[in-house]
C-alpha cells in the first residue's frame, strides 16, 4: 500500500485539494493520501470548500493538521506546495515539489483553475504510481 502525503504550509487548500482528489480517484486498496501543513490555520479556506464542493467533494468537516517528522516518516512520498524547507526531511522519502499558487482569498475563478490543476497532477500521479 503507498501512502502519500500532501504537504501545504497552512493545510488549508493546496494540500487538502489533493489529498481529497487523490482519495476519491485512487484505489483505496492499492494507495491512500493525507494531507498536513507546517502551520496549520483553523480551518480550510472557504474558497477551496466552495470550488471542492462543486467538484463534488464536501470539506466543509475537515481540520488541518501539523505536519510532523513522524506523520512524514510513515508516507512513501511527499508532495510539497509551498513549504520550501519548513517541510520536514526525511532520509529515503521521495519528494516532489508541485508549485501550484496560494488559494487563499483568490476569486473563485482562479481557485477554480488551482482546483482543476491540483485534480490533473493527482490523476497523472495515480496513473505514474498504478
Amino acid at each position: 500500500m503507498v501512502q502519500v502525503l500532501f504537504a501545504c504550509v497552512h493545510n488549508a487548500g493546496r494540500s487538502q485539494m489533493a489529498a481529497a482528489f487523490f482519495n476519491q480517484l485512487a484505489d483505496p486498496a492499492r494507495a491512500t493520501a493525507t494531507s498536513a501543513g507546517t502551520e496549520p490555520g483553523s480551518e480550510v479556506h472557504p474558497e477551496v470548500v466552495a470550488v471542492m464542493r462543486e467538484a463534488g467533494i464536501d470539506l466543509s468537516e475537515v481540520q488541518p493538521r501539523y505536519l510532523t517528522d513522524e506523520l512524514a516518516r510513515s508516507a512513501d512520498l511527499l508532495v510539497t506546495m509551498g513549504c520550501g524547507d519548513a517541510c520536514p526531511f526525511v532520509p529515503g522519502l521521495e519528494v516532489r515539489d508541485w508549485p501550484l499558487d496560494d488559494p487563499k482569498g483568490l476569486p473563485l475563478d482562479e481557485v477554480r483553475r488551482i482546483r482543476d490543476e491540483v485534480k490533473a497532477r493527482v490523476v497523472a500521479l495515480i496513473e505514474e504510481i498504478g
